[in-house]
């Protein structure tokens, strides 16, 4: 069974002392000098936090775009101002997070029944989608005469779902104090592991939060979302309900901790049959979320949810006058003035409607956990406003063994019920946009440039103003050529730091070369681009945000994932920007610094494996890019949704929402007439993709092509070794 690899980010850090010695070898007889003067920033003070260049960049758009939705709400005054504003962030939500799928028969199957003192509990399966198995346990307090209140009990991140002893604890007390209770399991936890493997009896990924993220990202780029499906689960927990006798249906309340609290508020928020809502440890307010520990795994973030002016005070206005305490801890990682800040502006909404006493905070000392204190505040909210008074203490609670709380034969659905999962829905979903496209690209007149327009869109691509000058920090003596350092302010002016290769005699020709690894590249680079430098030809080596010295250190996030800072990439979903889009403007941006050359009359770009999207995109947008090469470029978009175990370096590159636009060969296809080489093809497994594939996803490049009547300047090779490639661009450099 296949596995990803979680050690590369190790790999790399070996790959970089080993490049040390590369350099060396190429550029500099001094091997003591060699690790200050490859570097460009190294030595501007200025410049010392390049390796968070690009979060900040991403936290600034955030913040500003935060600022706005500020001055608006700040304006909200009389209840008529807030309810155009609650019908606002309704239609937002609905917008950003659906549509949802129609419902269909929940098949609800109670699996057996573990009676206890004072209450039994029902092991429970129900569908939400068709074959989308939910493992559940419903805990119905022993003698109930008539309706009783109900609470749904969302899970945090623990790989055991809601059997954890915390998460018990509150359940079998609010079953003591006669709620009904409805616990279940979010996807990626419990018994619903999607990436089981039945030797290990461990998820093949890792924990529940990267359960969520590599199925997650994959969601965004079909522009859907983890938090879509975990929500309608969650919706359909409340379809259930209201089919139990026993349970009132106007006295439904909900909470959960942590990720939880994550879901708590989303489903409150969207459905408005939850009469009380609870989350706990969760809310704060983005602005000081992404100032803190940034944005977390793939369901707490909304597709463009910042940009289209969402904040955690939304989830809970949205649903005011009903009931509303929001959990605090005052050391919890979820900061807690973010959740002040919160409070503050959702108190005005209830006083707005004269029902302040309708919404809460409570806090309590402590870190990322539940507190007695707020355990004994959130048992006498649901009793007061669920109208089931009593005692609102804690009580002890003798827990449950997770054999007593297993609902499945073999504690598996992947194994009991052979499920469904978020990857193999997506993949049906995404396979819908695709059919789509490919209908499109029947008529490319038409369908071409309405990919591009979708491009620019969806990337978030901002074309960039005229660079300022270039800061020269320094330079590298080779044979028959000069390697001159230089940064330029970029696209929120960090610098931009990169290698000018100046030949000794020029062939009035430029290359700009962009590696996921920055300007340092690797040895059989760093090789090529001397040679072309040799050859006569200016090359332009850079370190796009977030590759080379600009890559982001000592942060990792919940979603580190075989090397790759997801958490990064969220940021930028949420802000409606992409890394890709940033990127290429940055590209952009100095191919326009080589344009000044009055010596050069031609620039031709190469990019290599996750960096290939960048430079389809800079190529597309900018027609100043006469010829592109693409070493080891992945194949499409829709590759890395259609494979369960896709590579995850390529998903920095990867546009949210794309697919319902455009995909990467719709990109390729518009450099028609330019000269197009694309050597080793891989699929989103990173391997090299197979003919019929390549016939099948390419085919819109061919045609374009072939309409021009240039076939012949588009190739698709195969290298078998180094040298083979290296003569494939040099002779694609001098095709005409």
């Amino acid at each position: 069974m296949r596995k990803f690899c979680f050690f590369e980010g190790k790999k790399k850090v070996l790959g970089d002392l080993l490049l040390g010695v590369v350099v060396l070898l190429f550029l500099m007889p001094d091997w003591a000098a060699a690790q200050k003067e490859v570097k460009v920033l190294t030595g501007w003070h200025h410049h010392k936090g390049a390796s968070f260049s690009l979060y900040e960049q991403l936290t600034g758009i955030a913040c500003g775009q935060l600022a706005q939705r500020e001055a608006e709400t700040g304006r909200l005054q009389s209840l008529g101002d807030w309810q155009q504003r609650q019908l606002t962030i309704r239609e937002t939500l609905e917008e950003i997070v659906g549509p949802f799928p129609a419902k269909t028969a929940l098949n609800a199957r109670v699996m057996r029944t573990i009676k206890k003192e004072g209450y039994q509990v029902e092991q429970i399966v129900f569908e939400s989608q068709p074959r989308f198995y939910v493992t559940a346990s419903l805990y119905l307090p022993a003698g109930l005469k008539q309706q009783a209140p109900a609470v749904i009990y969302c899970s945090g991140h623990n790989a055991t779902g809601y059997r954890s002893e915390v998460y018990q604890r509150v359940i079998l007390n609010l079953v003591k104090k006669r709620f009904v209770v409805l616990a279940f399991d979010p996807v990626g936890q419990g018994e619903r592991l999607e990436y089981y493997d039945p030797a290990t009896g461990q998820s093949t990924v890792g924990g529940p939060t990267k359960e969520h993220s590599v199925a997650g990202a994959q969601a965004f780029i079909a522009g859907s979302s983890q938090a879509r499906y975990m929500i309608w689960d969650g919706i359909r927990a409340v379809d259930y309900l209201l089919t139990r006798k026993e349970v009132d249906p106007a006295r439904i309340g909900i909470t959960g901790r942590s990720g939880g609290g994550t879901q708590s508020a989303y489903i409150a928020a969207l459905d408005e049959r939850i009469y009380a809502a609870a989350p706990e440890c969760y809310i704060t307010n983005f602005k000081r979320l992404l100032q803190s520990i940034g944005p977390q795994d793939a369901e707490q973030n909304l597709f463009h949810g910042i940009a289209r002016g969402i904040d955690h005070p939304d989830f809970l206005a949205v649903r005011a006058p009903k009931p509303a305490l929001v959990i605090t801890t005052t050391n919890d990682f979820f900061s807690l003035q973010g959740a002040r800040e919160t409070a503050r502006q959702v108190e005005r909404i209830y006083a707005a409607y004269g029902q302040s006493g309708n919404f809460s905070q409570t806090e309590d000392y402590g870190g990322h956990e539940s507190t007695r204190k707020n355990r004994e505040a959130m048992y006498a909210f649901f009793q007061q406003h669920l109208q089931n008074p009593g005692y609102a203490g804690e009580e002890e609670v003798l827990l449950l063994t997770e054999e007593e709380l297993r609902v499945t034969a073999t504690g598996q659905v992947a194994t009991a019920l052979q499920s469904e999962t978020v990857f193999s829905l997506n993949r049906q979903e995404s396979a819908k946009w695709q059919e789509k496209l490919q209908e499109g690209r029947k008529n490319p007149d038409t369908h071409l440039p309405a990919a591009l327009r979708s491009a620019r869109q969806l990337s978030g691509y901002q074309e960039p103003p005229e660079p300022e000058e270039p800061v020269f920090a320094g330079n590298i003596k080779g044979e028959g050529y000069m390697v001159e350092k230089y940064f330029v302010a970029g696209e929120g002016g960090y610098g931009l730091p990169y290698w000018l290769y100046v030949p000794e005699k020029t062939n009035h020709k430029a290359l700009v070369f962009i590696h996921p690894a920055g300007k340092e590249a690797d040895s059989s680079r760093l090789v090529l681009l001397r040679r072309l430098a040799e050859a006569g030809y200016t090359v332009l080596a850079p370190d796009l945000p977030g590759t080379g010295e600009t890559q982001p250190a000592g942060y990792s996030g919940d979603s580190f994932i075989g090397g790759v800072w997801y958490n990064l990439w969220y940021a930028s979903v949420l802000t409606g920007r992409s890394l890709a889009g940033i990127r290429t403007g940055d590209l952009v941006r100095l191919v326009r610094l080589l344009e000044r050359n009055p010596g050069i009359a031609e620039i031709a770009a190469v990019a290599e494996g996750s960096m290939s999207p960048v430079l389809l995109h800079a190529a597309a947008f900018y027609p100043s890019i006469s010829r592109v090469a693409l070493i080891s470029p992945l194949v499409s978009y829709h590759s890395v949704v259609d494979s369960r175990y896709y590579a995850p370096e390529f998903i920095p590159n990867c546009v949210a929402g794309a697919l319902k636009g455009y995909d990467l060969p719709d990109l390729a296809a518009t450099l028609a007439p330019r000269p197009l080489l694309m050597i080793d093809v891989k699929d989103g497994t990173n391997q090299v993709a197979g003919q019929p594939q390549l016939d099948r996803e390419l085919a819109v490049v061919k045609t374009s092509y072939r309409l021009k009547g240039v076939e012949s300047r588009l190739q698709v090779l195969h290298a078998d070794r180094e040298k083979q490639l290296e003569q494939f661009v040099f002779d694609w450099l001098r095709r005409e």
